[in-house]
């Protein structure tokens, strides 16, 4: 049983389930979803043609992480008590997947931790997110680790190596994916350009424009660090008049909001900074693989950017991710003057531009996937 919630729960599980689905004599493979991100959730489902066994369709009642635990932690119990799968899947670092290991803890059910041993060792950052996948490594038979650090991270911790397995990130092979069914099909490119003049940004302007993709939304940057970053955006949009910065608001209302309240009608006075609705993963790949650079605060983005080879300015005072940092990823946190000047030095240096398209991934070749299955395959070989 795969058990998720998040829209990128959704993108980065999709691969692995696509690959068990490939051995029907081998696995049944069990899809419950949480609605733990209700309409982010199901726009990636339909995306990757995922359509789940169980849905608990918590969100209508959750007010806080109080509730959201609550009620995976009971609704998972009812469902694992109908299925009893042989084994339990999760990924990363969400409430869902905290919670469901634990619920597939109390009936003893193994657990298999997909994008095991980040780490930051600062519980409160990111929060609550460290802490999770803390407590997954605790409750988790098998790890399955992206990279030969987290690797590490968990040797350090007392895992057994024999239950560690180096996979890559699945990221990558969902990115891969989408990437590919963009190039291969007009009718989709099509589609996309059709969503983003919906949501208000023209397609056209990415052919003779520079573009700053930025992501904003972890909790531990809500206030004053949130307010920074904003500020620092205005004064890059003011600066850099030819360069477009398109910033897609996450539906969390303490971002949108405050973002519409900082930035004010900027349509108003800036004709290149595009306050825009959420986009589907093929229109955010789509802008991705087109940015010039991309300021983020997100987990995932800072995987599959550098898949692209493109530079990632990381708005946070910690990363787990550690393994790119250098040229292509930097963390700069939520100082403006500091965002300001990094973004600065890549728009003004388009020779190092082109030399960090040349960058090599850190986070694997697309067969993610396909290592974690092998793993269950010899598993289920010994039963």
């Amino acid at each position: 049983m795969l058990v998720f919630g998040t829209r990128p729960e959704v993108i980065k599980m999709a691969p692995l389930i696509k690959e068990l689905k490939k051995y029907p004599e081998d696995f049944k493979t069990t899809v419950c979803v949480t609605g733990q991100h209700r309409e982010m959730l199901d726009q990636m489902l339909k995306v990757f043609d995922i359509s789940p066994h169980y849905d608990l369709r918590i969100m209508d009642k959750v007010h806080d992480l109080y509730d959201l635990t609550a009620l995976v932690l009971t609704g998972m119990r009812d469902v694992l008590a109908e299925t009893n799968p042989d084994m339990v899947l999760v990924h990363g670092d969400t409430t869902t997947s905290a919670t469901a290991a634990l619920a597939a803890f109390y009936r003893q059910i193994p657990v298999g931790h997909v994008e095991a041993g980040l780490r930051t060792r600062n519980i409160y950052s990111p929060w609550p997110e460290e802490m999770n996948r803390q407590i997954i490594g605790r409750i988790a038979t098998y790890h399955f680790a992206p990279s030969p650090q987290c690797r590490c991270n968990l040797l350090t911790e007392g895992i057994d190596d024999v239950k560690i397995v180096v996979t890559g990130n699945t990221v990558i092979d969902a990115l891969k994916w989408v990437i590919d069914k963009i190039n291969s099909s007009q009718e989709i490119r099509r589609g996309i350009y059709e969503e983003l003049n919906k949501v208000g940004y023209d397609p056209s302007r990415l052919r003779n424009r520079k573009l700053v993709l930025i992501t904003a939304h972890r909790r531990e940057n809500f206030g004053e660090a949130f307010a920074s970053i904003c500020h620092a955006i205005k004064v890059l949009a003011q600066k850099y008049p030819d360069t477009d910065f398109v910033y897609p608001l996450h539906l969390n209302p303490n971002i949108r909001q405050t973002a519409y309240r900082l930035f004010g009608r900027v349509d108003d006075w800036l004709d290149n900074l595009f306050l825009i609705e959420p986009l589907s993963y093929l229109a955010f790949s789509l802008l991705m693989s087109e940015s010039t650079v991309i300021l983020t605060d997100s987990g995932g983005i800072q995987e599959e950017a550098p898949a692209l080879g493109k530079p990632v300015l990381v708005t946070r005072e910690t990363t787990e991710r550690t393994e790119a940092l250098g040229e292509l990823v930097k963390l700069v946190g939520t100082d403006s003057d500091n965002i300001i000047h990094e973004t600065s030095n890549i728009l003004d240096n388009s020779l190092h531009h082109k030399f960090l398209l040349k960058h090599n991934s850190c986070y694997g070749d697309g067969y993610a996937s396909a290592r974690i299955v092998d793993y269950l395959r010899s598993l289920n070989s010994l039963l």
